[in-house]
């Protein structure tokens, strides 16, 4: 479906407008000759089309960096040489017969051991460092100023464990492992770059934003110029409303379930979101995480969507994927030979408390 014909189906849905406070300045208003964004036909910045936020560079900034947000032209080439090297020598004939113990422990990019096994055909982690109006950057997070999620607070509400009983049925498996959403942070919010399918397409309407997303087919509907709701449901991805701030589209997020928590938050977590296209292949993505109960600060960052090259394709999760069957099976295997060894062991304890016949009949 392309973007035209899926904005004509977000055409329909409508809600009450209510007016929103502001929450950061708009960038491309500050910025003297800045770069205008297109209009679309209601007037409103023109963000359609399918970007991608695949990078290299990640959430959290390496201890090294300390508090600076850019990288030196020296660090940028050891980081993308790096991982140019990495794709040209994973690109080399390999031997057909290799064993999961035969591979690295450490193969880069975060990989060791059987993680080795994907190779450059199966990940999009990116080329490139993120730039920001085209500086390097070491972190999405800008603040807190050393580009580290802040303390948790001693008392902190954060999310339990929704799967403590991991394995004893598909309930209780990962949502990502039963395919109803995306894998990690892909869809946000936090909207994050994960092991691949980083490509996102937006589509608007006059009171409605669509953002699909390739890792799972999710897709996150704003409604524009709405109101939380009060029922007290929580959607996967959390409750999207949203209205323009000049060329810029804002998003505030509530209502988080447990199950999709971001890192460790939902109860009370507000994400804002910014959305300002800065260039004809750019847009600016910037992002606040609050949780009062959770951390000590709120933190924030952001980073450039970039045009993708093509259009996002179908993500058929676990089409022909038996792993929901193995994890399944494997933990009744365990079960299994549990109860065997506490059979095992009650009857050891028995005999061991039996005394002899010879005792008994003395």
């Amino acid at each position: 479906m392309n973007a035209n014909r899926f904005t004509a189906l977000l055409a329909g849905l409508s809600i009450a407008a209510l007016a929103a406070p502001a929450v950061f300045a708009d960038p491309a208003a500050a910025a003297a000759g800045a770069y205008k964004a297109p209009m679309n036909a209601y007037g409103q910045p023109d963000l359609e089309g399918t970007w991608t936020n695949a990078t290299l560079t990640a959430l959290e900034r390496p201890k090294e960096y300390g508090t600076r947000k850019a990288m030196t032209p020296e660090e940028v080439k050891k980081i993308e040489g790096g991982a140019a090297q990495l794709f040209a020598a994973d690109a080399a004939p390999r031997d057909p017969k290799v064993k999961t113990t035969d591979l690295p422990h450490d193969c880069g990019l975060g990989f060791s051991g059987a993680g080795c096994g994907y190779n450059a055909a199966w990940i999009d982690p990116g080329s490139t460092v993120m730039r920001v109006n085209g500086e390097p950057r070491t972190s999405f997070i800008t603040d807190p100023p050393d580009g580290r999620l802040p303390p948790r607070i001693s008392t902190a509400a954060a999310a339990g464990n929704p799967y403590a009983h991991y394995g004893e049925n598909p309930e209780n498996q990962t949502l990502a492992e039963r395919c109803l959403t995306s894998f990690g942070y892909s869809a946000g919010p936090v909207m994050l770059p994960l092991l691949y399918n980083n490509n996102y397409e937006i589509a608007q309407s006059k009171d409605t934003v669509a953002i699909v997303v390739e890792m799972v087919h999710d897709v996150r509907i704003i409604h524009i110029g709405g109101k939380h709701r009060t029922d007290g449901a929580r959607p996967w991805m959390g409750d999207s409303i949203g209205w323009y701030e000049g060329s810029t589209l804002v998003i505030e997020t509530t209502n988080f379930p447990e199950a999709t928590a971001l890192r460790g938050a939902w109860k009370e977590l507000k994400v804002t979101e910014r959305f300002t296209r800065v260039g004809s292949h750019r847009v600016l993505y910037q992002f606040k995480a609050e949780d009062p109960t959770v951390w000590d600060r709120p933190w924030s960052g952001e980073y450039e969507f970039s045009a993708s090259k093509g259009r996002i394709f179908e993500y058929a999760c676990h089409e022909g994927n038996y792993a929901l069957e193995g994890i399944l099976s494997g933990a009744r295997a365990d079960e299994a030979a549990a109860a065997e060894k506490a059979k095992a062991a009650a009857a050891n304890k028995t005999a061991s408390a039996t005394p002899p016949a010879a005792v008994r009949k003395q």
